[in-house]
């Protein structure tokens, strides 16, 4: 088991279970965010649609956010920041958009932008917690 115990790595599951699908969790983050809130929603995320978040996948310019990295840390998966380039190109792709992100951040949707921009194909849209946003996508 990785992190705090209830989540399981991407290598091992349970006796008996089958390994469900890989995702990458797309995650938008406000500076403040606290990376229990981060792992809650990953969690969350992988509840809601029945898959293993194998990779975490943020932003280049919330480098500086270390809850993204602890929460990495605690779930035990790797986080790959997000260029502006390819954020940008993953933005017609995106199915809820948000005006609120778009005046803070130019992009109006990080989440799913980060899961889409890692490739495959959106499985969860944006959903919320305190200060963050994760979408789930998986290859096609």
């Amino acid at each position: 088991m990785a992190g705090s115990g209830e989540t399981l790595s991407p290598q091992r599951w349970g006796p008996g279970e089958a390994a469900p699908p890989l995702a990458v969790a797309g995650l938008g983050a406000r500076p403040g965010v606290s990376a229990s809130a981060v792992v809650a929603l990953v969690r969350e995320a992988e509840q809601r649609s029945g898959l293993r978040v194998g990779a975490l996948a943020a932003p280049w310019f919330r480098r500086d956010v270390a809850a993204l990295t602890e929460a990495a840390a605690t779930l035990g998966l790797p986080l790959h920041w997000v260029e502006e380039e390819a954020l940008s190109a993953a933005q017609p792709r995106c199915p809820t958009p948000s005006e609120t992100a778009r005046r803070a951040t130019g992009y109006a949707a990080i989440a799913e932008g980060c899961a889409l921009a890692l490739g495959g194909r959106l499985a969860l849209p944006r959903i919320a917690g305190e200060g963050v946003t994760c979408a789930l996508s998986v290859e096609e």
